[in-house]
């Protein structure tokens, strides 16, 4: 049985409140294996307290509203959920110790049909509490296999930007590790399909399944060491498509095109040579 696509529209998602320490960003740091040259001064800004800096994708999991999709009175079926695409645009220099506010809600839902599935559309805020002043927004698409035949409301404008038709100008090959989902799941996303195996293989895989913002936090390490020498303030926006899962301890290779306005990039897997991020883009800093 769908979800009700008007209650879940009208559904109040909780108000998320964090206390951000220097703790949370290099266990966030460390969470998408930035650490790896643990002797790398430029690696060490991210998980070393002098100097501390906060990775750039740490943005998505700020103030996180957690696994509010497991509610009962959302009707959804959360053992079929997948993270579609995601985007983030960072309005400040991220903060290495804060009072956030994260307050999301649900943009729109466009229903794909009986047995085809439904993309539920999110939209969060995160504010610094003490000031006021914003600090990053995230776009955010969840794939509903279940939940098809629920109805479509609201409309959301979406670009999705094509992968240049030539050789990439970079690529960094990043590994990921066995425990990488039991370390991420740490920054607020408790999905049980990252930990639990019985839980992934009722969802059809068979075994748990690394989060896709881990993924793309992956993708943000290759592009922050390849494109912007570690220095994070360069990136102002960056967005992408999730393709196919990765399975911890896998071997993740980020392709990088120079474009006039940005940069785009896919993700692929080189034990399966699957692409798991598509349709990549970055905005720069001036």
């Amino acid at each position: 049985m769908p979800f009700d696509a008007e209650q879940l529209m009208a559904y109040a998602i909780p108000e998320a409140r964090q206390a951000l320490t220097r703790r949370d960003c290099m266990l966030y740091a460390l969470g998408i294996g930035v650490g790896d040259e643990p002797t790398s001064e430029h690696q060490l800004r991210f998980v070393y307290e002098p100097q501390l800096r906060a990775m750039p994708t740490m943005a998505n999991v700020l103030a996180h509203p957690g696994f509010w999709m497991k509610a009962a009175e959302t009707g959804m079926d959360w053992r079929r959920i997948l993270h579609g695409e995601q985007k983030f645009t960072i309005h400040k220099p991220l903060p290495v110790e804060a009072n956030l506010v994260g307050r999301t809600h649900v943009k729109a839902i466009a229903d794909r049909g009986a047995g085809k599935g439904a993309y539920v559309y999110l939209e969060r805020h995160v504010v610094d509490a003490d000031s006021g002043d914003a600090v990053c927004t995230l776009e955010q698409t969840t794939v509903c296999r279940g939940d098809g035949g629920c109805g479509s409301i609201g409309e959301v404008e979406r670009t999705r930007r094509a992968i240049p038709v030539r050789e990439p100008d970079h690529l960094c090959d990043l590994t990921t590790l066995p425990q990488a989902a039991l370390l991420y799941r740490l920054n607020g996303d408790m999905n049980p399909l990252h930990a639990d195996p019985e839980v992934a293989r009722s969802a059809g895989y068979d075994r748990p399944i690394l989060h896709g913002l881990c993924t793309f936090g992956v993708a943000g390490h290759a592009i922050l060491r390849i494109c912007c020498d570690y220095e994070p303030d360069r990136i102002s926006s960056m967005s992408v498509r999730f393709t196919a899962p990765v399975f911890p301890g896998e071997t993740i290779r980020t392709e990088m095109w120079h474009v006039d306005e940005g940069l785009s990039f896919r993700s692929r897997v080189l034990e399966r040579d699957a692409v798991v991020l598509g349709s990549g883009w970055v905005e720069f800093n001036d």
